[in-house]
């Protein structure tokens, strides 16, 4: 079934906006995006009234602990951290989400409709992340993308949660010879399978070092947990000695350090910025930072790192950072070509144009207004969230089997 979503103020993000645009979805994906002249939509066509609306791809958050860390469960929810490894490489955040968790529903509300869940941060190396829709029965319906990075973490946290038990790493040079010793053990792994697949003998395989071998080859990204511009710092040259991608997760005080980041041309995906300054490594939190970072050259995504913000939340962010100074283009490409490019997910989604998933929501106006709302969510083509005008609240297309 081929539909047609026509009449809105259509934003493809890479483009310029089209008022009274079409966009043509066929089999879950775009097939064409432009003015109701140059699309030609078939006759057969099942057709969404878009007007009075804004058309935006569905937006994007790179950086989520959602249906892993379970919003008011407990421990008996709280799949995050298996802090009882410092190297958790061969961890799946896969294996730990919950499709019926609430969070998601929220996410559909706030027009989030691609999320990437990471492990969390209580180890040197956390384990590996997923790209997911946030509609879905199963994470089999989910999954779009099974394999995006490692999480890895610098900074208070690991050295807390180890230095606690007396172990190592309890310091931040302990945090990084952890980092560092996995790596080279993984580089002499690698270098003992491939001669051992030469010469045609068997070989043990490691999936710890499998993992890390993944990210010196650069298949996976390596998604660095870090808040001081120190710590930054550190991350930036662990990635040169090992010649892995970085990506920077909250970069609190990237802004310190914008022109390094922009020089070594590293991303950061931040925040979240809702936050209190309730540890050390927070005191130089600030909404001006996305402004500072992206006016400095540096590619920056928004996240809420739900639950710490909850995830219907990421907009406000960003509209409280084009408040205090941060360009509202950008902003918005923040949300989704953004953090769906620095981890190579833009062949799938972060903006309207054909080929991509049809993760498309309809708003009653500019999302950076907070007076605005998403009205109709599609994930794939299915239209899977509508606010119901009449009482005020949003319906979630239902997840669970009925007869």
């Amino acid at each position: 079934m081929v539909k047609a979503i026509v009449g809105g103020y259509v934003v493809p993000v890479e483009g310029d906006p089209i008022d009274g645009g079409t966009v043509l979805v066929e089999n879950g994906r775009i097939t064409a995006v432009g003015t109701a002249a140059e699309v030609d939509v078939p006759e057969d066509a099942e057709l969404v009234d878009a007007s009075g609306t804004w058309v935006l791809p569905g937006f994007v958050d790179a950086h989520t602990h959602l249906g892993v860390h379970e919003e008011g469960e407990g421990w008996a929810g709280n799949d995050t951290n298996e802090m009882t490894d410092p190297n958790g490489a061969r961890f799946r955040a896969i294996d730990g989400i919950d499709p019926f968790e609430i969070g998601f529903d929220d996410a559909l509300s706030g027009g989030v409709t691609s999320v990437v869940i990471k492990p969390g941060s209580g180890n040197p190396i956390g384990g590996q992340t997923v790209a997911v829709k946030t509609w879905g029965r199963t994470a089999l319906d989910m999954v779009f993308d099974e394999a995006v990075s490692v999480k890895s973490a610098l900074g208070e946290n690991p050295k807390r949660v180890y230095g606690d038990k007396q172990q190592t790493p309890s310091t931040r040079l302990g945090v990084a010879a952890i980092i560092r010793e996995a790596f080279t053990k993984a580089r002499n792994y690698a270098a003992q399978r491939d001669h051992a697949r030469a010469e045609g003998k068997p070989f043990d395989v490691d999936l710890t070092l499998e993992t890390l071998a993944k990210v010196l080859d650069g298949e996976l990204y390596w998604d660095q947990h870090t808040h001081r511009a120190d710590d930054i710092v550190t991350a930036i040259r662990l990635a040169e000695e090992f010649g892995y991608k970085l990506v920077v997760n909250h970069g609190t005080e990237g802004h310190l350090i914008a022109d390094v980041l922009a020089e070594k041309d590293v991303p950061v995906i931040l925040g979240p910025l809702f936050t209190t300054r309730s540890k050390v490594e927070l005191r130089n939190r600030t909404l001006r930072s996305a402004g500072i970072l992206a006016r400095a050259g540096v590619k920056i995504a928004i996240t809420t790192d739900h639950p710490v913000v909850p995830i219907n939340f990421l907009v406000y962010q960003a509209a409280l950072a084009v408040k205090d100074g941060l360009d509202p283009e950008t902003a918005l490409r923040a949300l989704t070509v953004n953090p769906a490019a620095m981890l190579s997910l833009d062949d799938r989604i972060g903006s309207l144009k054909p080929g991509l998933d049809a993760d498309i929501v309809l708003w009653s106006g500019d999302p950076l207004d907070v007076m605005n709302r998403a009205m109709r969510v599609f994930v794939r083509g299915q239209e899977v969230y509508r606010f119901d005008d009449t009482s005020g609240e949003g319906v979630v297309t239902p997840r669970r089997y009925a007869e």
